[in-house]
């Protein structure tokens, strides 16, 4: 009888992981979106709110999977320490998988980085207040998967 609570427990903890990165990627999706838009505006163009829509729909769904598995690529790492201290310190499990999901998806945004020909591969993290931004997506989403899975 209990394997398929197990079974279950598992499939409601994946569940609603997946959620939570799927959060955290379109979050920094819309992010580096907007950001490069509002690059082109501080040159001087015109982009109204039709085209804004149109391109970061067009940017969910081109870098978006992109943006996903890089997420992914941080967020395994980090959430599997930030669950191990998180046994020995329950007390501050949000905390812990917060902090983890927005630096796994710092540090994974800045592995990319380190082998990518350009300088940057996304643009919006050249500098810290746009990395800060789409970690901040990471940690609202790590916030997010502690207060659902707290139950499970």
């Amino acid at each position: 009888m209990t394997r398929p609570l197990v079974r279950r427990f598992r499939a409601r903890s994946l569940a609603v992981l997946a959620l939570a990165w799927l959060f955290a990627s379109a979050w920094g999706s819309v992010v580096q979106t907007q950001w490069n838009l509002q690059g082109l505006v501080g040159l001087g163009l015109d982009i109204p709110l039709a085209l804004r829509l149109q391109t970061t729909a067009q940017d969910l769904l081109g870098f978006g999977p992109v943006l996903a598995g890089i997420v992914a690529a941080g967020w395994l790492p980090a959430l599997l320490v930030a669950h191990g201290l998180a046994r020995r310190w329950p007390q501050w499990r949000t905390l812990l998988l917060s902090v983890a999901a927005g630096a796994g998806m710092v540090a994974a945004i800045r592995a990319v980085d380190a082998v990518a020909p350009m300088p940057v591969f996304i643009d919006a993290t050249r500098h810290g207040p746009g990395l800060l931004a789409m970690a901040a997506g990471g940690v609202l989403a790590g916030a997010f998967y502690a207060w659902l899975s707290r139950r499970l």
